[in-house]
Parts: C-alpha cells; structure tokens; sequence
C-alpha cells in the first residue's frame, strides 16, 4: 500500500484564450498549475472541488490523454510522455481504464456491446479467449452475456455505464479512473456500481482515482482525498479527516454546499 503506482509532479497547463481584437495581446487561461499528486498503489484516491477546479485536466494528465505545459508523470516509475505516439504509450494503456461522466456519449452507437467491451483486447493485443473475457466480464458488472449482441440505445443509463465500466476492465489493469462516473445515474443504480468498485477493488487489488461531486462515494470507496480549487490542490489527506476535519475554509464551504448522498441509503 505505501508504494506509489502513480504520480504527477509540478503538472501545469495552459490553454492559450483568443484575441478578440488585432490589436489584442494574446492570453492564455490556466487550469492546472504546479499540481504534485500521488497515488498508492491498492489505495483510493478521491479528487473534489467545484466545476473548473482543474479535476478532470488533472486526470487527463495523468493518463496521458492530454499533455502537459509544465511538470512530469510517472507510472510505476517509468516516465510518461503525452506527447508520444500511440505505439510507445501502448504500455500505459495497459496498465489503466476510465470511465466517463456521460455513458451514451462514450460509447459507440454503431457498435456492438460486444465490440465495444471486447475493443481494448484487441487494440492492447491481450492473449487468450477475447469473446469467453467479454462474457466474464459483462457478468461481473451485472450484465447477462448474451447482451454482447446488443446496441447501447437499448440499454437504461445505469446499464450503459456498467457497459463501460466492462470495457474499463476487460483488459485487467492496474489502475481505473473514473471521471464523474456515478453523477448521471439515480441512487439505486449509483450504490450497485459503488459496490461493484468495491468488489473489484478488494478482489483484484485495484487502484482507484476518483473525480466525484458526491461526497457520499467519496466517504464510502475512497482512503485519501485531495480538494481542488483553482487549479490547485488547496488540502489532501486521509478521506475521513478531511470530509471531518477540514482545515481549509474553502474545503469547510464546499462540503457545506455540496448534498452528501449516502449510497446506502438505497439499500
């Protein structure tokens, strides 16, 4: 648990802001700046803080799905590099699955869930039976094999997102993030998929990263929490000492106006 799987050191970006005249000074607007994370590897990591903290460019950068302006990302010591070809980061695609806010959106409409589970195995060039691995893992998620055949528009939101949460582990890795997975979907299906993470976690040693509004995922799945304004990680530490004892006045305001939404209490 003390080893760290992942970490980003000093992580900035800036996204350069139109000029609306000719005579105007170009600008940038910054959405990370100097930004140190780590993550353990076995552990939980929840990321809180309003719309445009910098949450999800944090996770971008840590994936790699978007490049730095300044600052360094490892994964299991080994340097990442968001500026390489698809082949060199074939590594780190690997090692890591994410699941998105919107599960239509994510998901390809043309295709089958079974195509769409299966994908990474085929792209990543996983060995072993990839259709009998679709089927294993639409059960794992809750899912009857035989939905493989099958298109998203038939599935219910709470349905789709356990279809790309298959297609997130199909490939077994390391790590999952998930951006805003659960905030889509109501209560019932919100706590099946929270108990789900959990299982996967203790079962398969999983790392979690976690970009929630929902203080009640983050309280129930989560060891450590870091809060995010501006950019900026304003206070970290230990999930229950933070969400109980913050020590930031604006971790104290934001646990106040975001509703804390039990996952139990749909049980």
């Amino acid at each position: 648990m003390s080893d760290v799987l992942l970490s980003g050191r000093g992580l900035g970006r800036r996204f350069p802001m139109p000029r609306r005249t000719l005579f105007e000074r170009a600008g940038h607007t910054v959405a990370l700046d100097d930004v140190d994370v780590d993550v353990r590897e076995g552990s939980a990591l929840g990321i809180i803080g309003e719309s445009g903290s910098g949450k999800s460019t944090l996770v971008r950068l840590l994936l790699a799905l978007d490049a730095p302006t300044s600052g360094t990302v490892e994964f299991a010591g080994r340097g990442v590099d968001a500026r390489a070809s698809a082949r060199d980061l074939h590594w780190l695609r690997r090692e890591t699955g994410i699941v998105f806010q919107d599960p239509y959106a994510s998901l390809d409409p043309r295709m089958s869930v079974g195509r769409i589970v299966g994908e990474p195995l085929w792209a990543l060039g996983v060995d072993g039976d990839r259709r009998a691995r679709v089927r294993e893992v639409l059960a794992e998620v809750g899912l009857e094999p035989d939905m493989a055949e099958r298109f998203p528009h038939e599935f219910s939101g709470g349905q789709r997102q356990r279809i790309a949460l298959a297609r997130a582990i199909v490939h077994r890795p390391r790590l999952l993030v998930g951006d805003e997975p659960l905030s889509a979907l109501d209560v019932t299906v919100r706590s099946q998929i929270l108990e789900l993470l959990t299982t996967l976690r203790a079962r398969d040693g999983l790392t979690l990263v976690m970009v929630s509004h929902d203080i009640g995922v983050v309280q129930n799945l989560c060891d450590e929490v870091v809060v995010m304004k501006d950019g900026r990680i304003v206070e970290e530490g230990p999930t229950e000492k933070v969400l109980q004892q913050p020590q930031v006045a604006y971790t104290r305001r934001l646990l106040a106006s975001i509703p804390a939404i039990d996952p139990d209490t749909s049980r």
